[in-house]
């Protein structure tokens, strides 16, 4: 294994806190860093000191219009405050680390409300007859005290910002090296709107083709939600397309669709809450899924659940191993790797062979722990670095093999900086926040685990990364984020709306990754938002958000920039819909479309079974 870099970092760098934004600009390049270090020079910053976020209220539910939401929960939806075509976006990934090197820091998402007209009710609202109009409810009951303090640090830095690359005092360093018997048989079929009027008691009239335009893909299906949830409402996981099929979880079940008509082709039962899910599966279809050991408050996400998606036949299902007395199995995140699913968590970690369910590698030995994981082509570790200091905590970041878990490399940033998001796994892109003085880094890191360059935008430009929403603490995924995209040489990251007015527009910044620095620029659709999901056919993958007036769609962006080329244009006459989904999961394959809801949820139980789960356009 290679041993970590031994260099020692500059003094200078990247600075002290600044007004939290809702997105994080780079400053303007100083010049390219020699191998291993990122530039010297620090650019400038904004003289004035950062304006505190204002105190919010408990934790847990969403407040009475006109109040800030508690921290986990959804933000109220609008720019401004005022009902509008987009809801408003919090920070870069709207989440910050927290202060305990222990604990894998950040700690805990806010869900970022999707761009809507009109915008939905608040996710999670309780009933009437809840705990109070505004919330209340105890997510820590049954929680050691440690998690509900550093939760609570959490909550007071979540709403600010954090910066790329931003400068400051010469005391600052920079981020760089130092079985289961289970055969239940799938069944069901529930209704669904194949876009004639005539299912899910839409009105017979209501025809989502009729105001179709010519060159406007078609709606396919438009699936409402069929599930009796508990008063908070449930996330959805997913969805996954495998083969015809496209698949979500919720609540407890899974269930594969027909990507053609959105008619229920399968369902899978469980016995308690769906917990966790990686963002991929593997190559012929299988998945690992996290279920809580029982359903009353106490039950922790402890359970795995291996499901062939292809028929939603139960494969192999066994309780994580438990590292210990300090394993706490509140949270964990899971990612898929070849035939290897890792479980990660505050800590710990175990790994698991997806075909047959074995044990292939648990806690490793050491101070430094893995924490959480990114899959795909390549399994990459997270891990927190037993230290002397809390407030100072040392991360590292690894290429592991998906048998063994032996490293491959190891990196590490310098102190102080903790690993948040891994944006792309081949070429590794990684992302790097600093919670106390409110920063931000995203570094490319060679095939040998060696800094390949650190990304330097320009001034005035902000970036927004989704990476989805989650109620955790201190469960978190590594990748599954949207809005960037990389091919060997380039990154490709979507940045923050502007703010004028209500139709926002965007663009995509296209950063060298030898040398960190923008390559080019290019435009969204006029009055639109684009978004990178991934590379397709050598070009970037773009979903195209649907506003008031106008169809979303699925566009590409050739790698040299340019304008964007639809592929598959949403209608605008069913444009409404398509943008009042929450959080919205997009998935583009074979030619179709799928946006999902990220979270299903109403204020009653009528509202809850008119709730639009999932949608589908193609030719």
């Amino acid at each position: 294994m290679t041993q970590p870099p031994s260099q020692q970092p500059p003094q200078g760098g990247f600075g002290a806190p600044q007004e939290p934004p809702q997105g994080s600009p780079p400053p303007a390049a100083p010049g390219q860093p020699p191998q291993g270090q990122p530039p010297a020079q620090p650019p400038q910053m904004p003289a004035t000191p950062p304006t505190p976020p204002p105190a919010q209220p408990g934790y847990g539910y969403p407040q009475a219009p006109g109040q800030a939401p508690g921290y986990g929960y959804p933000q109220q939806p609008g720019p401004y405050n005022q009902p509008g075509p987009y809801g408003q976006q919090p920070g870069p990934y709207g989440q910050q680390p927290g202060p305990y090197a222990q604990q894998p820091g950040p700690y805990g998402r806010q869900p970022q409300p999707g761009y809507g007209y009109p915008q939905q009710q608040y996710p999670g609202a309780p009933v009437p007859g809840g705990p109070g109009g505004t919330g209340g409810g105890n997510p820590f009951k049954g929680k050691p005290a440690v998690i509900i303090g550093a939760a609570v640090a959490a909550a007071i830095v979540v709403a600010g910002g954090v910066f790329l690359a931003t400068s400051g005092g010469d005391d600052d360093k920079k981020p760089v090296a130092q079985a289961s018997t289970d055969d239940k048989a799938p069944s069901g079929s529930p209704s669904v709107d194949e876009g004639d009027g005539s299912g899910d008691g839409r009105p017979a009239d209501d025809d989502l083709n009729a105001g179709r335009k010519p060159g406007e893909a078609k709606v396919l299906w438009l699936q409402k939600n069929d599930v009796d949830l508990p008063r908070n409402g449930a996330d959805v996981y997913g969805p996954w397309v495998v083969g015809d099929t496209v698949v979500k979880g919720m609540y407890r079940a899974v269930s594969g669709y027909s990507v053609a008509d959105g008619k229920q082709k399968w369902t899978l039962k469980l016995p308690a809450d769906m917990c966790a899910a990686p963002s991929q599966t593997t190559a012929d279809g299988k998945i690992v899924i996290g279920v809580k050991n029982g359903t009353t408050d106490k039950a922790d996400c402890s359970d795995l659940q291996m499901i062939d998606l292809n028929t939603g036949k139960a494969g192999w299902k066994k309780s994580i191993k438990k590292n210990g007395i300090w394993d706490m199995m509140s949270d964990i995140s899971l990612a898929i790797s070849g035939d290897t699913v890792t479980v990660g968590r505050t800590s710990n970690s175990n790994a698991y062979r997806v075909s047959d369910g074995k044990e292939l590698f648990g806690k490793p030995a050491g101070n430094c722990q893995p924490f959480a994981f990114a899959g795909g082509p390549k399994l990459i570790a997270a891990s927190s670095c037993r230290t002397d200091d809390i407030d100072n905590p040392q991360h590292q970041i690894q290429e592991i093999d998906p048998a063994t878990g032996k490293p491959k490399w190891t990196y590490r940033p310098a102190r102080g900086w903790e690993i948040d998001r891994v944006y792309s796994v081949s070429p590794l892109v990684v992302s790097l926040t600093q919670s106390e003085k409110k920063k931000w880094s995203i570094l490319a890191i060679k095939e040998n685990g060696t800094l390949r360059s650190q990304l330097v935008g320009d001034k005035g430009d902000k970036f927004a990364p989704d990476c989805g929403s989650a109620f955790a603490i201190f469960g978190k995924s590594l990748d599954g984020c949207v809005g960037v995209a990389a091919d060997a040489n380039t990154f490709y990251m979507a940045t923050e709306p502007d703010s004028s007015g209500t139709a926002r527009t965007n663009k995509v910044v296209a950063f060298n990754l030898n040398t960190g620095k923008p390559k080019w620029k290019a435009a969204a659709p006029a009055e639109q938002i684009v978004k990178p999901l991934r590379m397709e056919g050598g070009s970037v993958l773009l979903y195209v958000e649907a506003g008031y007036n106008k169809g979303g769609g699925i566009a590409t962006l050739a790698p040299t920039g340019g304008a964007p080329k639809m592929l598959l244009r949403h209608p605008e006459s069913t444009a409404q819909i398509e943008s009042s989904f929450y959080n919205a999961k997009i998935v583009y394959a074979d030619g179709r479309s799928f946006i999902a809801s990220g979270r299903v949820s109403a204020s009653n139980d009528k509202e809850e079974l008119e709730t639009k789960t999932m949608m589908a356009f193609g030719k």
